[in-house]
């Protein structure tokens, strides 16, 4: 099926990068009367609003660290604001994501690149061939994405050559985007000014990948590298410093794994550590095929990470509630009388 007014083959790839995606605010709408509507209502819609309440149960323990995992790309979807205003309002104390969400898409950005509403029944051929990249409905543009790639090298010559964990590096781009964003309030920029963490463990499977490829390439005998044993170190650290944690995934793979097995690694280390005492997945996998993404939470409480009393699975795609989950949140304001954690300070 070929989508009406689609551009024809040979026309230039303004013709398809002519709508930018508009990401929600979640301090513009009040979403606490629809949350307490699904309440009352029956599948996806309750367990929404079982999982908006657990959030704010997160939110007004004090003694909870709170954990947002990202994977997927719901940032390019619309959500990046979401997220930036999940840290801005002191609602998130570190983040463990994918290479892509953080650089491929929130850097990405920040530097004034754009992501586009386009169709998912496009000839990808013809994509191709404007060197337009497509993720679903959604449309990149292959070239800034490659200037992304770049710049990640640049940032990195800069740097003094030694090993640094994913946490270090990108704590440098949000300081070389204090002085370079084009896009400000970027995830990254507000992490950084907030003193909030991110991990991203997979890092190089990303535009950052490229860009550290292409900055050894250039210093083959004086470079940097990524060390994700030591961030695995500091992130276990961040666990073993909270007296209770709570965990916002959205989507699953390396990332949701790698802030459960933070329970796993205390334990080895010798340190008695309590299980994660609340746990949101919203994810689209199937829990029939053994994967991480897919497995249960009650699942995870069988290898010992995740509590069971407070938890719950949202089968749903993720821009589609969490708007709603993070909106309540905001406007019920139980981040007003909680203590930012500064957790970036400890290393």
């Amino acid at each position: 099926m070929k989508p009406k007014n689609s551009p024809k083959k040979g026309h230039n790839k303004k013709s398809f990068l002519k709508k930018p995606v508009e990401h929600i605010d979640i301090t513009s709408f009040d979403a606490r009367q629809i949350i307490d509507s699904m309440e009352k209502m029956s599948f996806t819609s309750r367990d929404t609003s079982n999982a908006a309440k657990i959030f704010n149960e997160m939110i007004n323990d004090k003694e909870c660290s709170i954990f947002l995992t990202l994977a997927g790309s719901t940032s390019a979807a619309g959500c990046m604001n979401l997220y930036s205003d999940l840290v801005k309002y002191n609602m998130v104390d570190a983040i463990v994501a994918t290479g892509a969400s953080i650089i491929d898409m929130d850097f990405f950005e920040a530097l004034g690149f754009k992501h586009y509403q386009g169709s998912q029944f496009e000839d990808d051929t013809i994509l191709r061939k404007n060197y337009i990249d497509r993720i679903y409905d959604t449309y990149i543009d292959e070239e800034e994405l490659q200037a992304c790639d770049k710049t990640i090298c640049d940032i990195a010559n800069t740097l003094k050559p030694k090993t640094y964990t994913s946490r270090e590096f990108i704590k440098e781009i949000g300081r070389f985007l204090k002085k370079n964003a084009k896009k400000k309030n970027s995830l990254i920029e507000v992490a950084y000014d907030n003193n909030v963490p991110i991990f991203c463990p997979a890092f190089t499977d990303s535009s950052a990948g490229f860009g550290l490829v292409m900055h050894q390439e250039q210093n083959p005998n004086n470079h940097i590298t990524i060390d994700s044993v030591r961030e695995f170190r500091e992130l276990t650290e961040i666990k073993l410093k909270s007296k209770q944690s709570g965990l916002l995934m959205v989507g699953g793979g390396v990332p949701k794994n790698f802030i459960q097995d933070t329970v796993v690694c205390a334990e080895l280390l010798g340190k008695k550590v309590d299980m994660h005492k609340y746990a949101i997945q919203i994810t689209v996998a199937d829990t029939r095929d053994g994967a991480c993404s897919s497995s249960t939470l009650k699942e995870a409480s069988s290898w010992g990470k995740v509590d069971v009393t407070k938890e719950q699975m949202v089968f749903a795609e993720a821009s589609s509630v969490l708007p709603l989950i993070a909106s309540d949140a905001y406007h019920r304001q139980y981040w007003k009388k909680r203590e930012r954690k500064n957790f970036q300070k400890i290393f």
